[in-house]
């Protein structure tokens, strides 16, 4: 039913989506409005190939059918004119999004889905802006995207049953876990992980640890992969705070209030891996090795 695949961005999201449907045998065409955004984002796609080829999971031939099947264009209204589905994966901002989906609304076919990658804005909010909102859903997919099997499939007020029934089990085709979801801020993923990287970042604030010494007692004692300090880094500081603000405007609670230090932080630049440093400095390798100058004691 679904063949021809929109994507919104050609940033971290954005890229990984189009590369994960373009593997999987959809043609994507995979929009931004800045043409080195697009360029920056193939380069992305193809590097992240080549390590899969490395590892033996992935011929020379099928790089190049994922590339094949890959177009990029800088105007929605020339790549939407024949998509089944779009998949908006834009900052998250919700001024921007509700923009964009207006314009998906009016340029796309009758019969398309139109997807948000949100991480925490409301699908029926964002379905509001739409005349379509039974074909409004949710896929948040998780970061990096061709790697992260987790796909958040959240459904509005309005969404039907035959869009989430579609957008369901096409997310398997893709080799994804799709989970069923209800429409609240946060979802499920960052309803729960926010709060801990947000009190993780009070607890640095607090001075009761360190940087390097929260995120091994995380590790080391709850076996998480990446410390918090580390992961809100990865995710961006401006994300991680924008997804506490639309939880804390959404339930008027407390807990979700995010740290002042996080809030300083942003307005500092200091944004993590993307900006070169956050809580560690990331000047000399992408990888947390050495803590911000900020941070050591």
């Amino acid at each position: 039913m679904i063949k021809n695949i929109v994507v919104i961005g050609a940033g971290t999201m954005g890229n990984g989506i189009a590369h994960t449907f373009a593997q999987s045998g959809f043609k994507v065409n995979l929009v931004d409005v800045s043409q080195d955004a697009l360029d920056r984002g193939l380069k992305t796609i193809t590097t992240n190939l080549d390590r899969i080829i490395a590892k033996g999971n992935l011929t020379e031939e099928q790089k190049a059918e994922t590339l094949g099947n890959i177009t990029t264009f800088t105007a929605l209204q020339d790549a939407a004119g024949n998509a089944d589905l779009i998949v908006e994966a834009a900052t998250e901002n919700q001024d921007l999004k509700l923009k964009i989906f207006g314009q998906m609304d009016e340029l796309a076919p009758a019969n398309c889905i139109l997807a948000t990658n949100t991480s925490s804005i409301s699908i029926t909010k964002i379905a509001a802006a739409t005349k379509r909102a039974d074909k409004v859903i949710g896929m948040h997919f998780m970061n990096p995207v061709p790697i992260m099997k987790l796909v958040e499939i959240i459904k509005g007020y309005s969404t039907s049953k035959e869009t989430f029934d579609v957008i369901y089990d096409m997310s398997k085709t893709l080799g994804k876990v799709p989970v069923e979801v209800n429409d609240y801020p946060g979802f499920v993923a960052n309803r729960i992980l926010m709060p801990m990287i947000n009190e993780s970042i009070e607890t640095l604030y607090n001075g009761v640890a360190g940087v390097e010494e929260i995120d091994t007692v995380m590790k080391l004692g709850m076996a998480h992969p990446m410390g918090p300090l580390q992961l809100a880094d990865f995710i961006g500081l401006d994300i991680c705070l924008a997804i506490l603000n639309v939880m804390y405007d959404g339930f008027k609670n407390p807990k979700y209030a995010p740290n002042p230090l996080l809030v300083n932080m942003v307005m500092a630049g200091k944004l993590g891996v993307k900006s070169g440093e956050g809580f560690y400095d990331y000047s000399e390798s992408k990888k947390a090795e050495k803590v911000s100058k900020m941070f050591l004691k």
